[in-house]
């Protein structure tokens, strides 16, 4: 037995050999190309430090993010029938309802949930473009109208994040059928004088921009975000001409008047914040770090 290369050599190689990294520790920006740290993003809300670019942000990252504390109640929202028309291209629809669960870790395509940013109550609903590329279905059009429905029980403003591919293609005329849908459940906020506010995400197309979307009383969109019905490739080989330079892009829009604002992922919150207070007739919110929800403020002093 040869003790060296059967025992000596394998324990020394143990001992310096590199050790597996494990994945997921680092992003690749899909603008720039920098790898990103996941920490590293986590902490600047999936934006690039590099170039800015604003990747996808999932719902509940997005409002622990957003409301005071990370606090908030998600709100129940009624379930549709499932796979009403029996659809089936490459899979069935109802195995690609469980694919896009297990990879989300989440029921539906859209959150809605209640809390408090900058001690203003508000309901907030957001659409996760990574569930089937956030198509609005029969459970998008439930969760509005939930949220809508809260907001006017509850004398709340609405925060809607909006990021969608279209109608949800397997539900066919159903999910066409959310449009009104939405947009009656938008006109139940109006009716109520209750301030509703959109903001746009990358990217936002579709029956989504054409009814609920592009409702509010405050349009707010991230930067370079897509929002249009038809992309840019269909209308150019329509039309069959070249489109100018940031065609249907956020700052685009805003320069032609379809936009209030474009704001960076980092100063939504305090935007939400002014606009939300402001539209309900509250006076500035108190700059600095706000104690959790629930315990003593100075809106709101502890009882004796």
């Amino acid at each position: 037995m040869n003790w060296i290369s059967n025992y000596v050599r394998p324990k020394i190689n143990s001992l310096f050999s590199r050790r597996e990294m494990p994945e997921n520790l680092w992003t690749k920006c899909d603008e720039c190309g920098t790898m990103l740290f996941h920490r590293e993003l986590r902490d600047s809300l999936n934006v690039c430090t590099n170039c800015g670019h604003h990747m996808v942000i999932t719902p509940r990252d997005r409002f622990i993010a957003l409301f005071d504390g990370g606090v908030f109640q998600e709100v129940k929202i009624p379930a549709p029938t499932p796979d009403p028309l029996h659809f089936r291209d490459q899979k069935r629809y109802p195995d690609r309802m469980k694919a896009a669960q297990r990879s989300t870790q989440e029921h539906e395509a859209m959150l809605v949930a209640t809390g408090e940013i900058g001690r203003t109550p508000i309901v907030a609903a957001a659409q996760d473009f990574s569930f089937m590329a956030g198509s609005m279905g029969m459970y998008v059009g439930n969760a509005i109208i939930a949220a809508a429905e809260t907001a006017v029980k509850t004398g709340r403003p609405l925060v809607l994040f909006s990021a969608a591919g279209g109608a949800r293609m397997q539900e066919g005329i159903l999910s066409l059928m959310q449009m009104p849908r939405t947009t009656v459940a938008v006109q139940m906020l109006k009716e109520a004088g209750l301030p509703y506010i959109v903001v746009l995400t990358h990217p936002t197309t579709g029956g989504v921009t054409a009814s609920y979307a592009m409702l509010g009383d405050v349009q707010i969109a991230e930067p370079n975000a897509l929002i249009c019905f038809a992309g840019p490739r269909v209308i150019e080989q329509t039309i069959r001409e070249k489109l100018p330079e940031g065609f249907q892009r956020a700052e685009y829009l805003l320069d032609h008047g379809m936009l209030d604002r474009v704001t960076p992922r980092g100063e939504m919150r305090d935007e939400l914040i002014t606009i939300t207070r402001m539209l309900m007739g509250l006076p500035p919110a108190i700059k600095g770090e706000l104690p959790a929800p629930g315990e003593p403020s100075a809106e709101t002093p502890a009882k004796e």
